[in-house]
């Protein structure tokens, strides 16, 4: 009886060994970031940690180079437009699935959530073999799509979550009451699973915002996002510019995630709301 307690509640030392382990891996993915951000706003001319001296040189820099600033407009183009694509194909398939029951569903489920799951590369080198044969290959357009293949599983799992949450006969009253399908969901369904909509949004947007592996496959010299800039400046000029933009997506990634993270503390808030 004894060791059954000691098994099913684990002792001081191993709270402590999990809590190290835990630590380990927090700093492990922090000490960069750390070691990049001063180096951003260093008066060196050359990548230098520690930096000798505080100098906003390098983001005008950035800020000055149409190189630099053409690839985040790409980003940027990129990422709104893949995350509008994958919201509305991911809020559809969703309430598909959600909704209706068929032979083969979870086969269905698992093809439309594995580029979550299959590496990145194995996706990126089939796509450029489909994008070689389309004309696809450095194009605004094949960029979007691939993008939005790629954040689509994210608005999938998202909105399915929040779907769970939501009571099918409010929407089964709208009908009944004369409202046609499209009323229903924009003015019962869609309010309600909206935090879920969003939060996919921003994991989509993230996705295309931060991948550079289906960028140097598919974006050639054309539609360069701003990883892929940051790569090619790896490999031909090594300054602290670098820093600088890493910096910039990085803020960018941690800003969205915060606001992910204060819909998720809302969408708690109103699910005990409503089930209390």
């Amino acid at each position: 009886m004894s060791l059954d307690r000691a098994w099913d509640s684990p002792g001081r030392a191993a709270t402590l060994v999990l809590s190290g382990v835990a630590a380990l891996v927090v700093v492990f993915l922090i000490v960069p970031v750390l070691v990049v951000v001063p180096i951003s706003f260093s008066s060196s001319q050359y990548l230098e940690f520690p930096p000798r001296g505080f100098s906003l040189q390098w983001y005008e820099r950035f800020l000055d180079s149409v190189e630099w600033t053409g690839a985040l407009w790409v980003s940027v183009q990129a990422g709104i437009l893949a995350t509008l694509l994958a919201c509305v194909l991911g809020t559809a398939a969703a309430l598909a699935l959600a909704r209706s029951r068929f032979p083969g569903k979870a086969l269905v489920v698992g093809f439309l959530v594995s580029p979550m799951i299959v590496p990145v590369i194995v996706l990126a080198i089939a796509l450029y073999g489909i994008y070689a044969k389309l004309k696809l290959v450095g194009s605004l357009t094949g960029l979007v799509i691939a993008h939005a293949a790629l954040g689509l599983p994210y608005v999938i799992v998202t909105v399915s979550a929040t779907l769970q949450r939501v009571d099918e006969r409010l929407e089964h009253a709208a009908l009944s009451l004369g409202a046609t399908p499209w009323r229903a969901f924009r003015h019962v369904t869609f309010p309600l699973i909206r935090p879920g909509v969003i939060a996919g949004a921003l994991l989509a947007f993230i996705a295309s915002w931060d991948d550079v592996v289906i960028a140097l496959f598919i974006s050639g010299t054309r539609s360069g996002t701003l990883p892929k800039r940051m790569w090619e400046g790896l490999r031909s000029e090594i300054d602290p510019t670098i820093a600088a933009v890493s910096t910039l997506l990085v803020a960018v990634s941690l800003a969205l995630l915060v606001v992910l993270e204060l819909l998720r503390r809302r969408s708690a808030r109103l699910t005990g709301a409503q089930d209390g």
